[in-house]
């Protein structure tokens, strides 16, 4: 038989690494994804676009142009700011 090993040990060393930080909040996430496109970058997932987009309170149909959804992401940012 394996020996146990004594309670609250993996709560132990759970304690020694740095605590997780907060996910970034809904206009935040906006944010970063609207910088990256301006960067150049393209975004590969459209139903992550989307999923932002519904988390900042818009409507977004699934067959929605990503451009479409972009530009709408940006209002709600310039509105939030």
């Amino acid at each position: 038989m394996r020996p146990r090993r004594p309670k609250g040990f993996i709560d132990w060393l759970k304690s020694l690494l740095p605590a997780a930080p907060p996910p970034p909040s809904e206009i935040e996430q906006a944010r970063r994804l609207i910088a990256a496109i301006d960067r150049g970058g393209i975004p590969l997932n459209p139903a992550r676009v989307n999923a932002i987009a519904r988390d900042l309170g818009l409507e977004v149909a699934k067959n929605a142009p990503l451009e479409a959804t972009i530009q709408r992401l940006r209002a709600a940012i310039e509105r939030a700011d």
